[in-house]
């Protein structure tokens, strides 16, 4: 059998576990990787946890590790192009027969959690992430760049003890699972943070602050702030009256991306360039640039050089993501409020247009009405569409949340359930003046990116 078909039934094999859902805890993926004599205790990591920005931050911090000459893992979820995406050594995802081969051998350990009574059966998310440890201990990588899937305490990712924690920021998400407030979000994904290991936060919501700081305490561990430039009225710098930190402050936009300036804990840059587009993104990279310098030490050396090359190579697709012109097409993955508001503002100020087609599809588990009122403004016409998973929400219920909720007109939007006539259609209405947007959703995101590459990439660009 080659690999491409061993690779796909491995494929069905493990997206088939999500049968047994969303299942917290750390006793059956503990279990697992004891059966495989703890790979993940043969590596280091930084391990990112956050609302918003963690997948970006993570791939601008292992660009930089790159740059400095280091073996980096990274591990990201969920993917956009192909499954292979979510784990990858110096920018090279996983190859078909590698991933075939890790499950051919963990399949039978699997089953055997399973049939203890103690554990039940390993979850999707969990076996994915075992993979993921084992592929990078036999790699024999320098440094992982580890992802959180969900919160944080109880994340199968959480077994690692990293050189550093890395908290983005925190807003409601995941409801059901996290807590209904900010401040229980905050604790869970506070949770990460490990006795003795610094902690860096780029959020600057107060009520998060605490839990992180309450959690470091705790853990006797030493945080450290990444905050925007600004002044209050006697013209302090916020970050000046915490402990340690770094800051920035972003300088100039083009086509291209943005240029910013970075003052952290051993060095000033300036004119630092990173090829993503929205201001968030900078926060990212002031991050990722102050996450490399808490771990430049002994183990790792890395120069001015290393973190300029680092920011202009990273490559993190769908997210404000210009994939052709006239019209022009953009894809991101903005998949909560926080991330649809942020896009919402950025839009405008990144591209000129003379009217924006929404192609949006959400998850059925997300917040409807936030997320929807956060970008359906912004459109002129809205194609309700779903993404091929069965967790995406009904693109009728859409259709009915926006009319009688949110009070748009009726003669703005429309469904198109298959997501490949949703493209098409977005571009039979669009103008060469004119942006089609796609977003609600990676899984969306994927799918539309997928067809447009296939069928309509070569005949958009005549």
């Amino acid at each position: 059998m080659n690999d491409e078909k061993r690779y796909r039934e491995s494929l069905d094999w493990i997206h088939g576990l999500s049968r047994f859902g969303t299942r917290p805890g750390l006793e059956r993926i503990t279990a697992l990787l004891k059966k495989l004599g703890n790979p993940h205790r043969r590596v280091n990591f930084v391990h990112i946890a956050g609302t918003n920005g963690k997948g970006s931050t993570a791939a601008i911090l292992a660009s930089i590790m790159r740059a400095a000459g280091y073996r980096t893992g990274l591990y990201t979820s969920p993917y956009l192009l192909s499954f292979s995406n979510r784990m990858a050594v110096n920018g090279d995802d996983i190859s078909p027969g590698e991933l075939a081969d890790l499950v051919d051998e963990i399949r039978p350990l699997v089953e055997q959690i399973s049939a203890d009574n103690r554990f039940g059966h390993p979850t999707e998310f969990e076996v994915v992430t075992v993979l993921a440890l084992i592929y990078f201990a036999r790699k024999e990588v320098d440094l992982v760049v580890l992802e959180v899937g969900l919160g944080g305490r109880l994340d199968a990712t959480n077994v690692v003890i990293p050189l550093l924690s890395v908290i983005t920021n925190v807003s409601l998400e995941h409801t059901d699972v996290l807590g209904d407030t900010v401040g229980q979000v905050a604790k869970e994904k506070a949770g990460i943070i490990k006795k003795g290991v610094p902690v860096l936060t780029a959020a600057e919501n107060h009520e998060v602050l605490e839990a992180i700081r309450h959690r470091a305490e705790e853990m006797v561990s030493d945080t450290y702030y990444v905050t925007p430039e600004q002044h209050d009225k006697s013209g302090a710098n916020p970050c000046q009256m915490k402990k340690k930190g770094a800051i920035f402050k972003r300088v100039a936009i083009n086509d291209y991306g943005q240029s910013f300036y970075y003052r952290g804990l051993n060095r000033e840059l300036n004119n630092l360039f990173i090829p993503l587009r929205g201001d968030y993104q900078v926060t990212n990279a002031a991050t990722a640039i102050a996450a490399a310098e808490l771990i430049d030490g002994d183990n790792f050396k890395i120069n001015e050089k290393a973190i300029r090359e680092g920011l202009s190579a990273v490559y993190w697709p769908g997210r404000m993501e210009l994939l052709q012109e006239k019209p022009k097409l953009v894809m991101d993955g903005a998949h909560n409020p926080a991330a649809i508001k942020c896009l919402a503002n950025a839009l405008p100020e990144y591209f000129d247009y003379r009217k924006v087609i929404l192609v949006f599809g959400i998850m059925a588990d997300k917040d409807k009405i936030a997320m929807m009122g956060n970008i359906l403004p912004l459109a002129d016409k809205i194609i309700f569409t779903r993404a091929s998973i069965p967790r995406a929400a009904d693109p009728y219920i859409l259709e009915e949340v926006a009319i009688n909720e949110l009070q748009f007109n009726r003669d703005r939007i429309e469904v198109v359930e298959d997501y490949s006539k949703a493209l098409e259609k977005a571009f039979n209405l669009a103008g060469i003046d004119d942006l089609v947007l796609v977003s609600g959703s990676f899984y969306t995101v994927s799918d539309i990116r997928a067809y447009w590459e296939e069928h309509l990439k070569i005949k958009s660009c005549e």
